[in-house]
């Protein structure tokens, strides 16, 4: 299968289960595939997907698997589907119809407490740890380097046998309450999604450890799985795809104010979050969203 017959295929499963109203996670539970893997299908990033799994993909859908090989999907009845899973869902009074939040700094407070918790136990001042782990970030969090071999450059410079950074940073990062019960309150009236800088692994993790709010996602797009990060523009148009709405009727959220800048230059409406100050940055999304 041709670069553009597994983009070809990637949409149409996307444009399927859009259709059937179902999230990326949702269907990755009905046919047991991992986040990862729909996720790297529906970008066209897996050349050739095993019959075995687009048959699953196929069977949850109640769709052939013709319709999917052949990239059509064309029915009347699916369409329904997708207008009346978007009935369900309100519209602000000023356009918006999906929230975008980001997750550090927003829905869990950041993990600088890592930093200093590596260098009380190895001894390495905490600045050299930082800057190390800056270091190597993004090509993590944009999936070019993984996480074994992060942990073993850490390691390395921290003269340490091994390190595995997910431990320090499940424990270092703290919930943001308010937000939680915002992302709550928000997925049963609005279409919401996480759009993150993130390392492979962590929001599935996160969710499993109640860092994150186990909620009915419509997009989760982790910078990770989609080969791009904030503030690229290729990130914020892979999320309105999957958002598969106007660029109008986002709300993103984030603590950077040049990722906001970014989604700002995309049409998107934008609010910069205060994890200082988080009763005042949820009470303006809610004034917001109603």
């Amino acid at each position: 299968m041709g670069d553009g017959s597994s983009k070809k295929l990637g949409d149409a499963i996307q444009q399927a289960r859009q259709f059937a109203g179902l999230t990326q996670q949702e269907l990755c539970q009905k046919a047991n595939l991992s986040y990862s893997t729909l996720a790297k299908i529906e970008r066209g990033a897996i050349k050739t997907p095993s019959v075995f799994t687009v048959k699953s993909v196929a069977d949850v859908l109640s769709i052939s698997m013709d319709d999917l090989m052949g990239a059509v999907v064309d029915s009347p009845n699916a369409a329904q589907l997708h207008r009346r899973s978007k009935i369900q869902k309100k519209t602000s009074a000023n356009g918006v119809s999906f929230l975008y939040l980001d997750i550090n700094g927003c829905l869990v407070r950041f993990f600088h407490g890592a930093f200093t918790q590596l260098s009380h136990e190895t001894g390495v001042p905490s600045d050299v740890i930082e800057s190390t782990f800056w270091h190597y970030n993004d090509a993590v969090c944009r999936g070019e380097m993984q996480m074994d071999e992060f942990n073993a450059a850490l390691a390395k410079r921290f003269g340490l046998d091994s390190l595995d950074w997910a431990s320090y940073y499940m424990d270092a990062v703290e919930v943001i309450q308010e937000t939680h019960d915002l992302l709550k309150w928000a997925a049963k009236n609005y279409r919401v999604g996480l759009l993150s800088n993130i390392m492979p692994g962590f929001i599935t993790e996160m969710i499993m450890k109640g860092l994150l709010p186990d909620v009915e996602y419509d997009a989760i797009i982790d910078s990770s799985e989609v080969a791009a990060i904030k503030p690229e523009e290729e990130i914020y148009a892979i999320a309105q795809k999957e958002a598969g709405v106007s660029a109008s009727e986002i709300l993103f959220v984030d603590d950077s104010r040049t990722n906001l800048m970014a989604a700002e230059r995309m049409d998107w409406k934008v609010m910069w979050f205060d994890d200082y100050r988080p009763e005042e940055s949820v009470a303006r999304i809610y004034q917001s969203l109603e």
